[in-house]
């Protein structure tokens, strides 16, 4: 065997964990993405999903998707760039441009690329990326291919900010990047704070709003409207895998911006297209999303219900502002048992163990679809709640709400 295989061979977490019945990864839903998906011909309530609109099954959603297929195919064979621009997706970008009110739009294949191909390509040489250390893997990786220096301030910390701020030239870019809503915390980020220090530094700010369209703002538009600052923020980002039921993601600004971003972002050039079916279904869904505004407060409303009722169990969520509400546990093994034992007691949520994050900070993630039921929320929370009981977990940060001994 090569070195290469030798090297990779020393890897068996995976098998250790399969062998112990503890392995939570590439669970195989063979179902739709609803509030209950089909796993191993068992149905489950799905409490893991980021389809916090519940549009993923929407009648609108895919007859549009089955309509953009008979018009122009399954797929674009090639990029914007060169061939593979089409003019729905033009539609789109315009459609998202007057979403988030700024002037143009530029959509990719995936929200992961859209980091990836932006943040490398508007920092230069001698710039600085500012990142909340807690910002998502793809705003690190976009980070790690600039050649600007990247500085890392500690959560929703704006002192810390500030320190790093001070250490930035001040004629060059200061660019900070966060996410809108923490995608594992669930907590907002602190965008007034932000844009005062931006201002002061004369810096620039892009807001990654995978987690937040939808869920923030008026109309969905994410973490900038929801405080009527979208006039302060350079740079707002977003995916459609979530709130918007399909894939892909796009980055919106002014037209200047735009314009040297189509012509030096990567990850755009260099990558196909997204597909006809995606646009169209995105184009439905943000229709949707507009003209059915109950479906936000239906999703405000569950998320104070449940964090409420988990809050009353004794559960420490967090700081969570959002459909995200994480359960901490503090515990790898206690973690993977307790995903494994819901699952088979027929609740889908998504445990988040180290390196993912410390140790002591180890999370059930516990998310929201505006199509759940309140009945469907609290057989959720008695299950978790009992299973708690029986791995003698002590889930408050003070162990003294809950005694499971």
């Amino acid at each position: 065997m090569g070195i290469l295989h030798t090297k990779l061979s020393h890897y068996h977490l995976p098998q250790k964990l399969i062998n112990a019945g503890l392995y939570p990864y590439f669970r195989v839903i063979e179902s739709d993405q609803d509030t209950e998906v089909v796993i191993n011909g068992k149905t489950v309530l799905m409490f893991g999903s980021n389809s916090y609109l519940g549009l993923t099954c929407h009648p609108k959603v895919k007859e549009a998707a089955k309509n953009a297929i008979d018009k122009y195919g399954t797929g674009c064979a090639g990029s914007r760039f060169l061939n593979g621009n089409l003019d729905i997706h033009i539609q789109l970008e315009e459609r998202l441009a007057k979403l988030v009110n700024k002037e143009a739009a530029l959509c990719y294949s995936t929200g992961f690329q859209v980091n990836q191909g932006v943040i490398s390509c508007v920092a230069g040489r001698n710039d600085y990326v500012l990142l909340d250390e807690l910002d998502h893997a793809s705003i690190i990786d976009g980070s790690r291919l600039t050649f600007a220096k990247v500085l890392k301030f500690k959560h929703n910390d704006m002192k810390d900010l500030e320190r790093k701020l001070k250490l930035c030239e001040p004629d060059k870019i200061k660019l900070i990047v966060v996410d809108g809503i923490f995608s594992m915390e669930g907590d907002i980020t602190k965008l007034p704070e932000i844009v005062k220090l931006s201002e002061k530094y004369k810096g620039s700010i892009m807001v990654d709003d995978a987690h937040a369209l939808g869920v923030l703002g008026k109309n969905g538009a994410g973490t900038a409207a929801h405080f009527g600052l979208t006039n302060k923020v350079d740079l707002i980002m977003g995916t459609f895998s979530k709130s918007l039921a399909s894939i892909g993601g796009f980055i919106a600004a002014d037209q200047v911006t735009i314009n040297f971003i189509k012509h030096h972002s990567r990850s755009l050039m260099f990558s196909a297209s997204m597909t006809p079916s995606s646009s169209a279904s995105v184009l439905a869904a943000i229709e949707i999303m507009e003209s059915e505004p109950e479906r936000m407060q239906k999703l405000a409303d569950l998320t104070t219900y449940a964090r409420n009722r988990f809050k009353e169990n004794g559960f420490d969520t967090g700081k969570s502002e959002s459909p995200i509400i994480p359960l901490f546990i503090r515990d790898d093994i206690k973690t993977l048992q307790m995903a494994q034992r819901l699952l088979e007691e027929g609740v889908f949520v998504n445990p988040v163990v180290s390196p993912a994050v410390p140790k002591e900070d180890c999370i059930i993630r516990f998310s929201l679809m505006a199509t759940h039921t309140y009945e469907q929320v609290d057989r959720a929370v008695e299950k978790i709640t009992s299973i708690a009981k029986e791995l003698e977990i002590h889930v408050t940060e003070a162990d003294s709400l809950l005694q499971y001994k």
